[in-house]
Formats: structure tokens, C-alpha cells, sequence
């Protein structure tokens, strides 16, 4: 059933808080000295000193003045952070208090927040087998509470997922290098893990991706809780299962380890850093271990 104005500007509420204050105690700083601003932009133009490099040659002020000039160029301290958010029906499952989507929501606003304490612009795009919503980047608190608003209430057309779409997507939107959180389960059908490796080495190569990978339990093993219908959230495709079987519970978890192993290769072949999330656990510690690993 649909939540009420009054029950999303709760949720919203609820999660301003918690989030807002981890970012000023925890995030704000770790956040700033992770991530970096884009690289150089140009400030001046002044005479060549022996020394200087020669690709650095401002070739029409030399002609003009007839003296050799060199461009002089200065660290961009600005980020651009866009959140890449997984919208679709496998975010709604969860078997301890929160769903995936909630785990989700909440690393994304703390995201948020420590880039408005850095006076960074964060813009964010909705996904499930096709790219949902996209809110251009913007810098302020007004903007963060917009997105964390779209968190909490935002309802996909689609329930499908495709990782490679919205990476093609910030390829395609995002023209200067920026922070790219990918917050996912990951879980994506096997048609699209060619698309998704090609579409994360474009990517990657022009942006700073950085993956977070949030899981329940269940999705990794299942309970022996005897015969049981299974529902597929996002094909809604049924089944009936004996969970009782032990070797319908290995064939299960080794699935769950297949599909992780080689989610890991991809990433870790594009050198891509990722952080995976429980949803029975709290994501600071694996938030943290993420941005000191960088």
C-alpha cells in the first residue's frame, strides 16, 4: 500500500536525523580527505621559465605576444557526487528490521550530507532495468532533503535491474569527472553482466566509481523452513521449494557465491573499490574500512 504525505514526511524526518548527525560526528572528514576534488583547472597564463613543461605552452598568447607562455593551472577543490540508486523490486526485501532499500536510503543521505558539509554538488540517479529518475547535482541542505524525500517516497515504473544503464547513463549526462556511489544488491540478470563489465570500464575510466554492494542475509542462504512459495520481486515468477532439502540449500548458496565472485572479479578488475552491507548489520564500520581503504 502507498505511504501517506504524512507518513514519507516522517520517514524522511526520521532519517535526517540519524543520518545528518553520523556525517557531522564521522563521515564529514573522512569524506573530505577521500574524496578529492576532479584534478587541475586552469587559473593563469605567465612566461615560460626554464623548466616549465612545453605541453604546457599557451600557443595563441605566445604568438600574440611574441614570447613564449605556459598555462598555470590549480587543484579543483570542488566535487560533483552523484548517487547511483537501485530502485528495483529485489530492494524491497529483508528478513531482519530493515529492507535493502532502507539500508540504501540511509548510506545515500549520509553520502549527502558530508558532501554539503564539503560545499560539494550531489545529484543522484534512479534505476531499475532502465534509468527511473535523474535529479541533477546541486549544492545545499534544500537540494540533500529533495533527494532523500525521492529516497523514501520515489515508486519505479519498472521492477527489473540493469547496472549497466544508469552507468551509460552518467557517461553520458556527467561531462566532468565526478564521485559515482553505485548502491546496489548487485543482483543483476545474466544478460547484462556483459553490458554491465563494458559499461563500468567506460565508466570507471572517466569517473570516480565506487561501489556499495547491500545484501540480506537470505539472499546468500536459505532457512530450512520446509516447503515453502517462492516469489521472484522482480520477474514475479512463483515456485514452490523444499527448503527442508539440504541439497536444494547448497545449490542455493553456491549460486549466491557464484553471482558475489564474479561481481568481485569485475570490480576488482576495473579496480573498482566497493563496500558490501548487511542489512542485519551497521553499514559505519564497513562505510569507514571503505573510505580508509582509498
Amino acid at each position: 500500500m502507498a505511504e501517506n504525505e504524512s507518513d514519507i514526511l516522517k520517514r524522511v524526518r526520521r532519517i535526517e536525523i540519524k543520518t545528518r548527525g553520523l556525517s557531522n560526528e564521522i563521515f564529514a572528514g573522512k569524506y573530505h580527505s577521500t574524496f578529492r576534488g576532479r584534478g587541475m583547472s586552469f587559473s593563469e597564463v605567465r612566461e615560460y621559465r626554464i623548466g616549465d613543461d612545453v605541453r604546457d605552452i599557451d600557443w595563441n598568447v605566445t604568438a600574440r605576444s611574441r614570447k613564449p607562455h605556459v598555462k598555470i593551472y590549480e587543484e579543483e577543490r570542488e566535487l560533483t557526487m552523484m548517487l547511483l540508486i537501485d530502485a528495483s523490486g529485489s530492494r524491497m526485501f529483508g528478513t531482519t528490521e530493515k529492507l535493502k532499500k532502507n539500508i540504501i536510503s540511509e548510506i545515500a543521505a549520509v553520502l549527502a550530507f558530508s558532501a554539503v558539509q564539503n560545499n560539494d554538488k550531489v545529484g543522484c540517479i534512479f534505476f531499475s532495468d532502465r534509468v527511473e529518475k535523474f535529479i541533477p547535482p546541486k549544492k545545499g541542505k534544500a537540494h540533500v532533503m529533495s533527494i532523500i524525500r525521492e529516497l523514501v517516497g520515489f515508486v519505479p515504473e519498472h521492477r527489473g535491474t540493469s547496472l549497466s544503464e544508469p552507468l551509460r547513463y552518467l557517461t553520458n549526462v556527467a561531462k566532468k569527472r565526478c564521485t559515482a556511489f553505485l548502491l546496489s544488491d548487485f543482483l543483476l540478470p545474466e544478460t547484462d553482466a556483459a553490458p554491465f563489465e563494458e559499461a563500468l570500464k567506460i565508466a570507471g575510466g572517466k569517473h570516480d566509481v565506487v561501489g556499495i554492494r547491500v545484501y540480506d542475509r537470505r539472499d546468500a542462504e536459505m532457512p530450512d523452513v520446509g516447503i515453502a512459495e517462492l516469489c521472484d520481486a522482480e520477474s514475479g515468477e512463483k515456485m514452490w521449494v523444499d527448503t527442508s532439502s539440504a541439497a536444494v540449500r547448497r545449490q542455493y548458496a553456491e549460486r549466491w557465491r557464484e553471482r558475489t565472485q564474479r561481481i568481485d572479479t569485475v570490480l576488482k578488475h576495473h579496480r573498482i573499490d566497493c563496500a558490501t552491507v548487511d542489512t542485519s548489520d551497521e553499514y559505519v564500520t564497513q562505510l569507514i574500512k571503505l573510505f580508509k581503504q582509498r
